[in-house]
């Protein structure tokens, strides 16, 4: 389906984390605008650092989809740690931002077994400087994540933007 938000797992039955369900809106996203999100996940395993996740987006040009390249670390990118990365950006000891604390979803590593569900939450989005292949479009992404080489979680996400 291209044009609306969908998503699915990808990962084969074994993997331990899941995604139970994901829903966004408005459809298309608006940047800058507001972003309502809900998701339920399900962890049969601690996830500890170092959680690599790789990432490949591609966008569609007509009947093709086209990968976009890894740049500032937009895009199809590998993270190879990114307990590190939330650390940067959330440095531990403080207390996990809004909405994440009132529902008491981690945002740092080890990330415990367990399920975490996310009510439908608003996220305020920014008018950012995007890089020109990030504009309007129809967006497809694949987000795998691993620890050691043992897949955890796959995700596929398909969404438009428009800013």
């Amino acid at each position: 389906q291209v044009g609306g938000f969908a998503w699915e797992n990808c990962g084969d039955r074994r993997d331990p984390v899941v995604l139970q369900s994901l829903s966004v809106a408005p459809d298309p996203i608006s940047i800058p605008g507001s972003l309502r999100v809900s998701a339920a996940v399900n962890s049969g395993k601690t996830m500890a650092s170092p959680l690599k996740a790789v990432l490949v987006v591609e966008k569609a040009l007509g009947d093709l989809w086209i990968q976009l390249p890894c740049i500032d670390q937009l895009g199809s990118c590998t993270y190879n740690d990114v307990c590190t990365i939330l650390d940067e950006l959330i440095p531990p000891g403080t207390t996990c931002p809004e909405p994440l604390l009132t529902y008491g979803i981690p945002c740092h590593c080890p990330f415990k077994a367990g399920s975490y569900s996310l009510p439908a939450s608003d996220f305020v989005l920014p008018d950012m400087e995007l890089p020109s292949w990030m504009t309007n479009g129809n967006y497809r992404v694949r987000a795998v994540v691993s620890n050691g080489g043992e897949e955890l979680s796959c995700v596929k996400l398909a969404f438009s933007l428009q800013s």
